[in-house]
């Protein structure tokens, strides 16, 4: 039996962990509720404190937070395999701290900017560690059921912080009040990573001694980054449908409160739909979690995908807030499908000794697709409309679940033949 610093039997499994991964899950809700802060208010902060009008340079802010976020995912990676997950958990917080002061009181964009490089890098190295964090404690018969929960956790929580700030906007303005909130937050997540998370990486080494397969662990960085994101069919199917999914899910940041606006929605109104797809996208994946855990992974991304475009597609035909929240929501169904699923299908495919930096290339392509979706939503809504710009964006997405149909395996069925060697 493998004993963690402090003597006590290290066992896997959510039952076995429950009190820490619970804690995990209290702390992730904390950073998903870092970036609802912007998710409803920033676009007309752009408008009407900054007075952008071009789509692009609106959208500028989630191209920095995207390509940081992308980038520093994938060093969160490395470095929880090298230091540790606690340490690069409790760094990721110590960078959110100036956030929300920034927010309040930036003179320009681009401090704007500037708080969203910080932002990106914050929640690169935060929500990164607590989804490895829980794969480690769950090992790898409930991987589907921990990713949800721990999505969930995050994505509820966006959607919780984008209805609040959209309200206070509404009643107090703009700035600073939206962004008090953001305080509490780092307060709280800071304290809770440095007094009460204890480090996981004693549960990878009795993961990895369970398996028998030690030759997957002397894989360099480079073989890790080309596996996972060219080489092995199923982990480069599942980083290209993360790839579009954050593409589809930037664009929505950037341009569903401007659709919104200029379909004579209040600032309440716009809070509200804001808040549905994130809402119904962390609601789901308290269930699609586990049923990947059942039916498995491809079926599941697949229509997930398929879903979202079709959400999408409602949106860019809307003119009223039913239709908008109708798109909202399947946007939202969509990517609950897709989201934990995504994360389970590397957990069954990379072998534990690497799978924190597989995490980690995976995630620095999904999170790329913030940036890739705002830069070409962007581009396509000043030269053609916002209609034409989610279109694109609904028909890649689509395009994306024909990919995954077409070249992945199902990861489920073949995790305890092939899973953990790293092998297909």
């Amino acid at each position: 039996m493998i004993t963690s610093t402090s003597a006590s039997p290290i066992r896997l499994g959510l039952r076995e962990n429950i009190a820490q991964f619970s804690l995990l899950v209290l702390v992730n809700a904390f950073v998903g509720a870092m970036i609802g802060m912007e998710r409803s208010i920033l676009p007309a902060i752009a408008e009407d404190e900054f007075e952008l009008a071009a789509r692009t340079a609106i959208l500028s802010f989630i191209v920095v937070f995207g390509v940081t976020k992308a980038l520093t995912n994938y060093m969160a990676g490395r470095w929880s395999d090298r230091f540790g997950r606690k340490a690069v958990l409790i760094a990721g917080w110590l960078v959110a701290a100036p956030v929300p002061f920034l927010l309040m009181w930036a003179p320009s964009w681009s401090w704007i900017l500037g708080a969203n490089v910080l932002l990106g890098i914050s929640q690169g190295l935060t929500w990164s560690t607590t989804v490895i964090m829980k794969i480690d404690l769950a090992g790898p018969k409930n991987r589907g059921l921990a990713m949800g929960l721990n999505e969930f956790a995050g994505y509820f929580a966006v959607a919780l912080s984008a209805l609040a700030t959209g309200f206070i906007a509404a009643e107090y303005g703009l700035r600073p009040q939206p962004f008090f909130p953001g305080i509490a937050f780092v307060v709280l997540g800071t304290l809770l990573s440095i007094f009460a998370v204890r480090e996981t990486q004693h549960h990878v080494a009795l993961e990895s001694s369970q398996t028998g397969h030690t030759d997957a662990a002397t894989l360099s960085a480079r073989e890790v980054m080309t596996r996972t994101s060219f080489s092995d069919p199923n982990l480069s199917s599942v980083s290209q449908a993360g790839l579009v999914n954050n593409l589809n899910d930037g664009m929505a940041w950037g341009l569903f409160p401007l659709v919104f606006a200029a379909a004579s929605m209040s600032l309440g109104q716009i809070g509200t739909l804001a808040a549905i797809y994130p809402a119904v996208w962390g609601m789901g994946q308290l269930f699609t979690g586990a049923w990947s855990d059942t039916i498995g992974r491809k079926g599941l991304i697949v229509a997930g995908m398929w879903t979202q475009a079709a959400g999408i597609v409602v949106i860019a035909f809307g003119a009223t807030f039913a239709m908008f929240a109708l798109g909202a929501g399947l946007l939202g169904l969509g990517t609950a499908m897709v989201y934990p699923t995504l994360l389970a299908a590397i957990g069954d495919v990379a072998h534990p000794s690497w799978r924190a930096s597989a995490v980690g290339v995976y995630r620095l392509w999904r999170d790329m697709g913030y940036a890739f979706g705002a830069l070409l939503a962007g581009i396509i809504a000043d030269a053609f409309g916002l209609s034409v710009a989610m279109l694109t964006i609904a028909a890649l997405t689509f395009a994306s679940g024909v990919v995954v149909a077409t070249r992945m395996r199902e990861t489920l069925r073949a995790e305890g033949a092939t899973g953990a060697s790293g092998t297909v």
